[in-house]
């Protein structure tokens, strides 16, 4: 009787798919992060190049 319902317990964790939505949104969440990390470290350079430009325009040569 107690092989039984553990048996079932078991088949029915086995086919409840709810987990898997939170775990897709948890990798979704990592991937667009990555994402994020590398797009801001790949134009980092570019931006601070264009800021400090405009900055020298304004107030010549005192800019960081």
């Amino acid at each position: 009787m107690i092989f039984q319902a553990v048996k079932t317990s078991v088949l029915k964790f086995i086919k409840d798919e709810d987990g898997l939505t939170i775990v897709e949104y948890a990798v979704a969440g990592g991937l667009i992060t990555v994402a994020v990390v590398v797009a801001f470290t790949s134009l980092g350079g570019a931006v601070n190049t264009r800021i400090t430009a405009l900055c020298n325009a304004v107030v010549a040569g005192a800019c960081p």
